[in-house]
Formats: C-alpha cells, sequence, structure tokens
C-alpha cells in the first residue's frame, strides 16, 4: 500500500516514485492478474459483461496504468536506474499479456458473449470492445495449436526487448557525439538562443566555449543556418550514421541497431506465418482502415506520382540558386536545408530565425488553448499535479464547470529524454464504484529550452508539431466513452488515429489564430499581417520535395514488412530500391536511416508508416468543413462546426469503425481533393 505505483487515486506520484518500486509494484499485480484469470476461467455459468470482462478491464486498466509510469519515464527520465528497472520487467509484462492474448478460457468467454441473442442491443461500444477483442485474441495466437503458443510468447517477449534496445541505442548514440568550439565565431549563421545553449551545456560538461549535439534542435539549426559547410556536413554525418555499425569507430559496436533490425524482422515474419499470415504487413492492416498491403502501396505510388513533377521543379530551382547564388555546384544532403532557407529567404523575404523571434512559448500556449476553447467550449488551466522534471506542466480542461481532463506538457529536449515528440495515456475516462475517472495525457515534444534568460522560442515547425500532438491529446482527453477499450484514441484504427492531430496543424495557418498568438520577444509587437501573408505564400514550398520524402518511408517500410526476405534480402539495398522509384534525392550510401527509424522498430509504426499520408486525406477533408463554415460566419474558429467535430469524431473515440465517425461528420465518404489542394498539387 505504500508503493506510489499502486497508488490509483488520482494522477501518478511522480515526485516519490523510484526504480527501487518497479518490480515489486509490477510483480503484485501480474500475481493478482495471474489470479483473476484463474478466477474468471474456472467460475461456473455464463460469462457477462459484469463478471467476467469488467473485473478483466479493471485489472489490466491497473497494471497498464503502473506499467505506463514506467514506461513514460523510460522515455522522458532514461537514467541508468530506471533503464534497468525497465528492463527487468519488460520480459514480465510482455509474458503476462502474451499469456492473456493466448488464453483458450478467456477467448472462449469473449466468443460467448459476441455469440450471446441479445448481443445486438448491447451498447455500441460494449460490443465494440468484444468484437475488437476477438480480433486481437485471434492476432496473439489465441487460436494457434498449443505446441506453437510457446514459441509465439518467446517471440512477443523477445521483440519487446529488441524494440526497447533500439530505442536506447539510439539515444546512447545521440548523447555520445558532440563538438566544442573555443569562440562564438565558429557558429556564424547560428541562432542567438542556439548559440546561448551550445554555451549552456559546455558548461554542464565543464568544458569552456560552446558545444554543439545532435539534440533535435540543435541539428536542425545547423543544417538550416550554419555558415560553415564543414560544420554542416560534419553534424549530417553523425546524425546519419547514429546507432549503426559506424559505432565501433567510436567504441561502441554495441550500439550498432543493424542486427537488431534483422532480428526483429526474422520474428516479425516468423509470427506472422505463425498465424496464418504470408507476412508481417498483412497482420498489422487487420486492425487497420486499409485492407491490402498492395492497397497501401498502391496509394503510395500514387501520391508518388503526384508530386514528383513538383518535387523535380523544386530540387531543380534549388540547386539552380544554390550554385548561382551560394557558390554549391555539388549541392549535398547537408547543404539541402541551408540552400532551402536561403531561398526561401530570397523569395519570401522571411528567414525561420526571424519569424521564430515571434512566437515566445507562453503565446503559443495561449493561442492554442483559445483555438481549443473557441472549437469546443472547453478552458484550460494551469494546475498542480507531482511531475518528473522541473520544466513539466500540468493543465486541466473544464467544460460546463465541470473538470473532464487533464495533461502533462513536457517542452523541451533533453540529453535523457527520446527525441521527436508524442502523445501517451496516464488515465483513460471510465467509470467506478468510486465514480467517474477523468482522463489524464502527457504531451511531450524537443523543442529548444529558454536561454539566457529570455523566454523559450518556438520555430514555426515546432509551433505545428506543438498543435498535432494537442490534437492526440484532444482525441483522448474529449471523450464520451467510459469503456477504455474503446476510449478516446484506444479501439481507433491505427490509419486514422493521426487525423484529429493533422486536424489540428491546420489552425496553425489561419491568420485569426496566429494575430493571436504572437509578440515579438524583443518589442512584442505582434506577427505583422504582410509577414504572415509572406508565410503563407511559402507554405508549399518544396512540398513536392517533402511528400516525396514521407512516400519514401512508408514505401520502405510496408515493403520490408510485405515483400522483403530477412534471410536474403539487404536493409540499405531495398532502400536504395524505393528511392530509385520514387525519390528525387538520394544520400550517400553510407547513410544509415534504418538504424534511427524508430517509429517503425520502436514506435508501434511498423507497416503503418503509410497511416501519416492516409489520415491525412481524412483531416485535410474534415478541415474542408471549417473552410466551408468561414464562408458563411467569416470564422473557421466556427463553434457549430466543432461541436460536430467534437462529437462525431473525438467523442466517440474507438467506438466505432473511423469511416464511420468521418461520414457521420461530413455526411459522405472521404475525398483526396482537400489534401492536394492544401499541398498546392491542384486548386480549388
Amino acid at each position: 500500500m505504500n508503493n506510489p505505483l499502486l497508488d490509483f487515486s488520482g494522477a501518478p506520484r511522480f515526485d516519490i516514485v523510484t526504480p527501487e518500486h518497479v518490480s515489486p509494484a509490477i510483480s503484485s499485480l501480474l500475481d493478482e492478474g495471474r489470479a483473476l484469470v484463474e478466477t474468471l476461467t474456472s467460475q461456473p455459468g455464463e460469462p457477462t459483461w459484469e463478471n467476467f470482462v469488467q473485473p478483466l478491464s479493471d485489472m489490466t486498466d491497473r497494471l497498464g496504468r503502473a506499467w505506463g509510469v514506467v514506461r513514460h519515464l523510460h522515455s522522458v527520465l532514461d537514467l541508468p536506474p530506471w533503464r534497468e528497472a525497465y528492463n527487468a520487467m519488460l520480459p514480465e509484462v510482455t509474458r503476462f499479456f502474451a499469456e492473456l492474448g493466448q488464453s483458450a478460457a478467456l477467448f472462449a468467454g469473449y466468443k460467448a458473449l459476441a455469440a450471446r441473442p441479445d448481443f445486438a442491443a448491447w451498447p455500441r461500444a460494449r460490443r465494440k470492445v468484444i468484437e475488437d477483442a476477438v480480433r486481437d485474441f485471434r492476432l496473439s495466437g489465441a487460436e494457434l495449436p498449443e505446441a506453437d503458443k510457446p514459441r509465439f510468447q518467446a517471440i512477443q517477449e523477445e521483440l519487446a526487448g529488441l524494440s526497447a534496445k533500439f530505442s536506447e541505442n539510439l539515444l546512447d548514440a545521440t548523447n555520445a557525439w558532440h563538438e566544442d568550439f573555443a569562440n562564438p565565431e565558429a557558429l556564424a549563421g547560428l541562432p542567438a538562443d542556439t548559440i546561448a545553449n551550445a554555451k549552456a551545456v559546455a558548461e554542464k560538461a565543464g568544458v569552456a566555449g560552446y558545444r554543439l549535439t545532435l539534440q533535435g534542435p540543435c541539428v536542425m539549426a545547423v543544417l538550416r543556418q550554419a555558415d560553415d559547410r564543414g560544420l554542416r556536413e560534419r553534424v549530417w554525418r553523425a546524425n546519419a550514421t547514429r546507432a549503426s555499425e559506424f559505432s565501433a569507430e567510436i567504441g561502441h559496436p554495441e550500439w550498432d541497431n543493424g542486427p537488431l533490425i534483422a532480428r526483429i524482422l526474422t520474428l516479425r515474419e516468423e509470427a506472422a506465418r505463425l498465424l496464418g499470415y504470408p507476412n508481417h504487413a498483412s497482420v498489422s492492416l487487420v486492425p487497420k482502415m486499409a485492407g491490402s498491403p498492395g492497397e497501401v502501396i498502391e496509394f503510395l505510388l500514387d501520391l508518388a506520382r503526384r508530386a514528383r513533377p513538383s518535387a523535380e521543379r523544386d530540387l531543380a530551382e534549388l540547386r539552380e540558386f544554390a550554385a548561382g547564388t551560394l557558390g554549391i555546384a555539388d549541392l549535398q544532403p547537408w547543404d539541402m536545408g541551408y540552400a532551402a532557407e536561403k531561398l526561401r529567404q530570397a523569395r519570401y523575404d522571411f528567414s525561420e530565425e526571424a519569424l521564430r523571434q515571434y512566437f515566445p512559448e507562453h503565446k503559443v500556449l495561449d493561442g492554442l488553448f483559445g483555438v481549443v476553447g473557441r472549437l469546443y467550449d472547453v478552458t484550460i488551466r494551469p494546475d498542480t499535479a507531482p511531475v518528473w522534471h522541473p520544466d513539466v506542466r500540468y493543465f486541466t480542461l473544464t467544460r460546463d464547470g465541470k473538470d473532464i481532463g487533464h495533461f502533462y506538457l513536457d517542452p523541451y529536449a533533453r540529453d535523457t529524454k527520446r527525441g521527436g515528440a508524442w502523445m501517451d495515456e496516464a488515465r483513460s475516462l471510465r467509470e467506478t464504484a468510486a465514480g467517474r475517472e477523468t482522463p489524464i495525457a502527457y504531451l511531450v515534444c524537443n523543442a529548444s529550452p529558454p536561454a539566457d534568460g529570455r523566454p523559450a522560442l518556438y520555430s514555426f515547425d515546432q509551433v505545428i508539431t506543438l498543435f498535432h500532438e494537442a490534437g492526440h491529446g484532444l482525441h483522448h482527453l474529449l471523450t464520451r466513452v467510459a469503456e477504455p477499450g474503446v476510449s478516446g484514441i484506444n479501439g481507433v484504427e491505427w490509419d486514422a488515429v493521426e487525423l484529429p492531430s493533422q486536424f489540428m496543424e491546420n489552425f496553425c495557418w489561419e491568420w485569426e489564430v496566429l494575430r493571436n498568438m504572437t509578440a515579438h520577444a524583443e518589442t512584442g509587437a505582434p506577427l505583422p499581417r504582410e509577414l504572415f501573408d509572406r508565410v503563407l505564400a511559402a507554405k508549399n514550398f518544396h512540398a513536392g520535395l517533402g511528400m516525396l520524402r514521407q512516400v519514401e518511408f512508408a514505401l520502405f517500410d510496408m515493403r520490408l514488412h510485405s515483400e522483403f526476405n530477412p534471410a536474403a534480402d539487404d536493409v540499405m539495398a531495398l532502400l536504395r530500391q524505393v528511392r530509385d522509384e520514387v525519390a528525387v534525392i538520394h544520400p550517400p550510401a553510407w547513410q544509415r536511416f534504418p538504424n534511427a527509424f524508430s517509429h517503425i522498430f520502436a514506435g508501434g509504426y511498423s507497416a503503418g508508416y503509410f497511416s501519416y499520408h492516409w489520415a491525412e486525406v481524412l483531416s485535410a477533408d474534415a478541415y474542408s468543413a471549417f473552410e466551408e463554415a468561414a464562408e458563411k460566419t467569416g470564422s473557421v474558429l466556427d463553434r457549430a462546426t466543432g461541436e460536430r467535430f467534437m462529437q462525431e469524431v473525438l467523442g466517440v473515440g474507438g467506438s466505432r469503425p473511423a469511416l464511420e465517425s468521418f461520414t457521420a461528420f461530413r455526411g459522405r465518404p472521404p475525398k483526396p481533393d482537400a489534401l492536394l489542394r492544401h499541398h498546392g498539387m491542384i486548386t480549388a
């Protein structure tokens, strides 16, 4: 009772939880879970929701919440004690859920519930929970011959460990690289806050001068703005070869993710064949909207065909500009961001750095919260709860005078935190004997921290990222469904889960939104309208190159998991084949992009990276409803349309198919026209 991981009375106890709490708490929950399964599967009579599903849901919720805290801290506070505690219990947790998924007795109970004569009259959310469970039991190996179940379970345990190790190798390799400079002249072109942060990092390390690292904000600043071409090349090369065989050159061959990739692919294929599927992609697509790997590949190739003419024009003009204006005759990957930024400045008369001065963090948050308030009649206020780092803040959402949800915001990059940005759940909406438990979410970004006493300034890309993750958070927090299995983001098809997040990005391009969320860091002046107009004109600057890059990643992922033979084929060779087919930019042969592709090897997006584009069709079409409303009301922040979106999409979570939710909101199936229009590939 004194273990904070076993305290489910409120928000997680980040103030007192330690790695020493992990093993006792998780072990006791696993023991309770196994005892409950034994009770449920041996009780007489027919299973019901109350005597079968609800107890099992309560048990897995408690385990999920406790383990979720440990998993979260492994991502945002990856110190050796937390890493050891997480890795020690990961096999046990994976084994337990594998046992659940393979339990013939539990599977029989769910099938019996689905076969009840009155099942069709059950509430929609409960029916979806049962239907999803029957599907997931099959995908977890419940129908396997008993002789095959131990092997399938062993595969799941090994895959969980390999995914964790992939992330750890990438973080360690990222943190290992740095370059020190005695004076700031060597950093010419870099923003003032990047230089200030480099000085702070050096001071923390006990060295004089300035230290550049491979933390995301630093890499982006160097590649876009450093005048020293040699520096750009060194940073690009270090970033492009992280966690690869090149780690041996710095004395850490154990950080090479190459062998892990080969093993992960081999195990995924073996698991798929045990289940009776030809490949991992076919298994991955069962709970998604897309029907087959071939359908996804054709979708991606169609996007590539549409984007390629634009991408070819983008690249030709960039090469011409680099040669004629910058004196770079042989444009290399480490020159691309720099040349693009200089061309953007020349064409649209603004720089990313100048634009960033208008986005201090407090104004960005005020703007985001204002959008949420206008659309959904929700108020977001600062609140208090234990946090895992001083930079973390806690907020509460209220509607109609009632608290409806809460979220943590962890905004800045640091060396104990994995890269990228994500949303995760700490608690789902549910009804308990003690009353309703409101949902709690984590919103995690990797923006540049404050420096030299100035507030944190967000690049425009970081503003968009924050809105994106907030969209995921709202999907979780605004749900009306109190069955955890289909509440919020749970139960939503993976290729539709990006709909609410990508939808929110659109508001970053609206003047009525931006004019209320900007204040120059020095003068306090709002973003001038004429500068916004130039930013808007540049919105689709190199959109063709951007789309082809994402198609390249998605096509590589799908072919890797549907056509690749791990025993005979070469991962880099496949990537080169994909690039030959769809790309216009070809990096050096020594680049090791797959070794850092954590989305598909450690982040749940295996054979699912295409979902960003798939969901973008949905999100652009959904946003077009707000554009249509603006033609009548004068505002995209239309309350009536926002209410419909909340009721038909965000509020229903995974309680019904995503296509059904979209159609209920839009009044018709999705069309790609809005996506192509937003990318400047067709006109309205």
